[in-house]
C-alpha cells in the first residue's frame, strides 16, 4: 500500500493513493500516525480509506509524506563513496573504516521538501548537486535490534534526494565536523511511502532490495544504479542506528548515495573537472525508483545573505585585563 500527505486549498490531508487518486483518512489522522500504530493496523485504515471518494493527483500539491522525528543519512554505497571522496573530500579511494560498520549523520527533519516542490539554492552556495537515495520508514520502536529484529521494524520506504550544496561541505569536513549547512537545506522525500510488504517480491537471496534507480537533469540521464548494491541491507543500517540507544517509530533511515552517477560529485572526481555542470536556476532534477515512483524538483534561485563573520583574532590570555 502506499501512504501520502497532501495540501489542497489550504487543507492538509493524509491518506491512500491508488490508481484512481487520493483516498483521504478520517480528517486529523497523519501518515505518522499509522505509522506507529503499526503496519497491521495501517493497512487496515488504508483499505478503509479506500471506499471514500478519490481525489486526482494532479490537483494537490504532494507534501513529505510524514513528519519524521529524526532523519538518518547513511554512506552505503562503496561506489559512491570512490566517486566523492575524490571531489569533495581529500585524496582519493574509500577508508578501510567505511568496511566496518555503516556510517551516518543526522540531517535536518525541518527541511524536507515535497516531490514537485522547487529548491532553492542555498545562501553562500554556488556548486549544487543531487543525490539520489531510497529511506527506510521505522515502524516500532526498538533498542540495540539485531539485523534479523530490525527486519520486522521496517514500515515502508520513499524516495529521498539528499540535496548538497558541496562548496559549502568541503568547506565543514575539513573542520572534521558535519555536513551542516552543506545539507540542511532542502531534502526531498516521497513522493509516498510505500510499505514493506508490497516491495517484498524485489528481495534478492541476500535480503537486498533489487529496485531500478535512476536520475536525470533536463531530461538527460544521468545516473543509473540498483538499490541491492549497497554494502549493507536495510536491517543492518537499523540495528546499527540502534545500538546503545533507541530508534522510534517514523525515523526516516537513508540509504546514501548510489553509485554510477547517483549525484554529480562522484562523477566529478571520478572526470577531474565538474562535468556535467552543478545545478542552476532552471534546472530539473528527476529521480525515480522502481516499485516506488517518481518525485520531480525544479532549482530557484535562493536568498541573498550577507557574508559568515570570520572568527575574530584571539589571544591565550588567561586573565582579565
Amino acid at each position: 500500500m502506499r501512504f501520502a500527505t497532501w495540501e489542497s486549498a489550504g487543507v492538509v490531508q493524509a491518506g491512500v493513493v491508488s490508481d484512481a487518486g487520493l483516498h483521504a483518512l478520517p480528517e486529523g489522522r497523519t501518515i505518522i500516525d499509522l505509522v506507529r500504530s503499526g503496519l497491521p493496523a495501517a493497512l487496515a485504515a488504508g483499505h478503509a480509506a479506500l471506499a471514500n471518494d478519490p481525489v486526482s493527483l494532479e490537483s494537490v500539491r504532494l507534501l513529505p509524506p510524514l513528519e519524521p522525528p529524526t532523519v538518518r543519512d547513511f554512506v552505503a554505497f562503496e561506489e559512491h563513496v570512490e566517486g566523492v571522496v575524490a571531489s569533495v573530500g581529500d585524496g582519493g579511494g574509500v577508508v578501510p573504516e567505511w568496511y566496518e560498520a555503516p556510517t551516518f549523520y543526522f540531517t535536518n527533519p525541518y527541511a524536507l521538501v515535497g516531490a514537485h516542490d522547487d529548491v532553492a539554492v542555498p545562501p553562500g552556495s554556488q556548486v549544487l548537486d543531487f543525490e539520489l537515495e531510497v529511506a527506510a520508514v521505522v515502524g516500532l520502536d526498538g533498542t540495540s535490534l539485531s539485523p534479523d529484529q530490525a527486519r520486522d521494524h521496517v514500515f515502508g520506504y520513499t524516495i529521498l534526494n539528499d540535496w548538497s550544496a558541496r562548496d559549502l561541505q568541503r568547506r565543514e569536513m575539513k573542520v572534521t565536523l558535519g555536513p551542516a549547512k552543506g545539507k540542511d537545506f532542502a531534502s526531498t522525500l516521497g513522493p509516498w511511502l510505500v510499505t514493506a510488504d508490497e516491495l517484498a517480491p524485489f528481495h534478492d537471496a541476500d535480503g537486498f532490495l533489487e529496485l531500478e534507480m535512476s536520475v536525470s537533469v533536463n531530461g538527460t540521464l544521468i545516473g543509473r544504479d540498483l538499490l541491492s548494491n549497497m554494502g549493507w541491507p536495510f536491517e543492518d543500517l537499523l540495528s546499527y542506528a540502534s545500538r546503545g540507544t533507541w530508534i522510534r517509530a517514523g525515523d526516516v533511515l537513508g540509504s546514501g548515495t548510489c553509485g554510477n552517477g547517483g549525484c554529480l560529485a562522484e562523477l566529478w572526481g571520478r572526470r577531474g573537472e565538474q562535468d556535467p555542470p552543478p545545478l542552476r536556476p532552471g534546472d530539473i532534477v528527476e529521480m525515480t525508483v522502481e516499485g516506488i515512483g517518481t518525485i520531480r524538483n525544479r532549482i530557484v534561485p535562493g536568498v541573498e545573505l550577507p557574508p559568515v563573520r570570520p572568527a575574530r583574532p584571539r589571544s591565550r590570555r588567561r586573565e582579565r585585563a
